[in-house]
């Protein structure tokens, strides 16, 4: 859940108490919001970044608190290609000028993702290896900051989502066009962070399951695709959907994107649900049932920090309670 909260990309006391408390109230992972693997991967000039090794001592405190605490922290690592240098949420969220601090967006072409928005330029296979490697140094700053979960964010319309896609990726060369070129890129990155990610710690792939677009990307590529990244080291696939197409109907209720989880469990790869999860017996009936590996929580949690200790009350299961806050519970 992305906290437009950096200054140069550096987490602050900001991030610090944000993710602690999501320890403290009983997650068994917490993950940091998407963290640029580029100065020109951010959403906004105050994401969150890992692009640079002066980086890494801030997030390791972070680490430090979320273990402390008993929970696993985890790293997301994004590029937010053609939707980057946008304004905060809270301050319009449109593309950001020049002069208002925006820059010159990269994608796999020439498109851009809506009206008002640059147009980016096309990556040439120069910017894809320079792309490659600044995932694989992120992934090697994340070990070094003590990190223990890994994931990779290819989802929501962000850089390696747009390769995937035939709305965005009109390239006519091995990175785009059938699928096997389109997956390109994603495998690529994937191979080259496991390179330098150690086997016995997890590596997920967050994915856009469908575009909710005729002609984009569907449910039945995301399977194919869990299953090609699965021999590369993959552990997880994290089941979200949309963000290529402004103009995409996206039918949103609660737990809308369980069928894209329980279709890539189906096929033998581990999965997470995520999206409009919100109340306990919601959660735990996903689990229950079947339809997902993992459950990720996200505005519920921003809404309640202790939403894990209340969850277990209200489904009678016993969770360790910090001492200190005994009393409450």
């Amino acid at each position: 859940m992305c906290q437009y909260s950096s200054t140069d990309g550096f987490a602050s006391d900001w991030h610090l108490v944000h993710l602690g408390s999501r320890a403290v109230g009983g997650a068994g992972l917490v993950l940091t919001e998407a963290a640029a693997v580029e100065a020109r991967g951010r959403i906004s000039p105050e994401d969150l970044g890992i692009w640079d090794d002066a980086q890494i001592e801030l997030l390791a405190r972070i680490v430090h608190s979320v273990h402390a605490r008993g929970a696993v922290a985890g790293m997301q690592l994004a590029h937010a290609g053609r939707k980057a240098g946008t304004a905060r949420p809270w301050e319009g969220g449109q593309p950001l000028t020049d002069e208002q601090g925006g820059w010159n967006p990269i994608a796999p072409s020439a498109l851009a993702f809506n009206t008002g928005y640059r147009v980016p330029r096309a990556a040439s296979h120069e910017d894809i290896r320079v792309i490659r490697a600044a995932f694989r140094a992120a992934a090697q700053r994340s070990l070094h900051a003590g990190f223990r979960w890994l994931e990779l964010h290819a989802a929501h319309g962000y850089l390696l989502h747009s390769f995937l896609s035939p709305l965005s990726n009109q390239r006519q060369d091995a990175y785009g066009g059938r699928f096997d070129q389109r997956i390109r890129l994603l495998i690529e990155v994937a191979r080259d962070v496991r390179s330098v990610w150690p086997e016995e710690l997890p590596l997920a792939v967050r994915l856009s399951c469908t575009d909710w677009v005729e002609g984009g990307w569907t449910a039945d590529e995301t399977v194919e695709l869990a299953r090609r990244l699965q021999p590369e080291g993959v552990d997880l696939i994290d089941c979200s959907s949309g963000g290529t197409s402004a103009q995409a109907k996206v039918p949103a209720s609660p737990g809308y994107q369980v069928p894209f989880a329980r279709a890539v469990r189906q096929a033998g790869v581990p999965s997470a649900a995520v999206g409009l999860i919100t109340e306990p017996a919601q959660a735990e009936a996903i689990i229950a049932e079947g339809h997902a590996d993992l459950v990720l929580i996200g505005r519920a949690f921003l809404r309640d920090p202790y939403w894990v200790l209340n969850a277990a009350k209200t489904l009678g299961a016993r969770v360790e309670v910090p001492a200190q806050y005994l009393r409450a519970f």
